[in-house]
């Protein structure tokens, strides 16, 4: 199966720099409805058989041009909508923005107990968009299912399924607004990344397979500040 995890286009909090995580959510701004509207080009190659969004309203706006050119039915899923910033909800200083991003990506890297103040936990977060991915898996083997969520919770799910990302390698590699990264794989045999905003992911050989696996997976250093990697949501 393959499955391009797509971020939506820009909002009004994306350039406010705003830990913005909540239902519904903005929508997007006019940048962001152009994006949305190059889609349909950008992914002329995927031969999609469904169509995911999360019940944000910027995932769903994202979607609807793509829909509407292939002509399938956008399917609104809970489980794949924003990692929640609880307590750090709507705002941009770099001490919350750093909270944030250890919380996540120490998900990624195991300590999936580990909660948001205020929030969800790793296990909860994980389970949630793990549920989308299985759901997704039903259409079957040799399909294409496109996934339209966030920038965290993309970046971190990526980094905690498949094989051939580190912690490293996705906090160090942001995603801008409808940028995709491609994984194939399953929810029984795993799943391999074989591109990040449309760079082959290191240890994908020419034919797609990973050729050997990543390094152990580590927190993210302090470095990870706003300068850095500011707000994925």
């Amino acid at each position: 199966m393959r499955m391009p995890l797509i971020r939506h286009g820009q909002t009004v909090s994306n350039v406010g720099h705003f830990l913005d995580t909540a239902r519904p959510g903005p929508g997007l701004t006019e940048l962001g409805l152009r994006q949305a509207a190059a889609l349909p080009g950008a992914l002329a190659g995927e031969d999609i058989a469904a169509l995911y969004a999360s019940t944000l309203t910027r995932t769903q706006l994202t979607a609807a041009p793509l829909a509407a050119e292939r002509g399938i039915e956008v399917r609104i899923r809970e489980g794949i909508r924003e990692l929640s910033a609880g307590d750090l909800e709507m705002r941009a200083d770099e001490d919350a923005v750093r909270q944030y991003l250890t919380t996540v990506f120490a998900w990624s890297a195991g300590d999936i107990a580990r909660r948001m103040p205020g929030g969800e936990s790793g296990t909860e977060a994980l389970a949630r968009f793990d549920a989308v991915v299985a759901e997704a898996a039903g259409f079957g083997e040799q399909r294409t299912v496109a996934l339209v969520s966030h920038g965290a919770a993309i970046r971190v799910w990526t980094a905690a399924r498949a094989r051939n990302v580190t912690v490293e390698f996705a906090a160090e590699h942001r995603l801008d607004n409808t940028g995709v990264v491609v994984v194939e794989g399953s929810p029984d045999s795993g799943w391999t990344a074989l591109s990040w905003a449309g760079t082959v992911v290191p240890g994908v050989t020419a034919n797609g397979a990973a050729g050997g696996g990543p390094a152990g997976r580590t927190l993210p250093g302090p470095e990870l500040g706003p300068t850095a990697d500011h707000p994925f949501a």
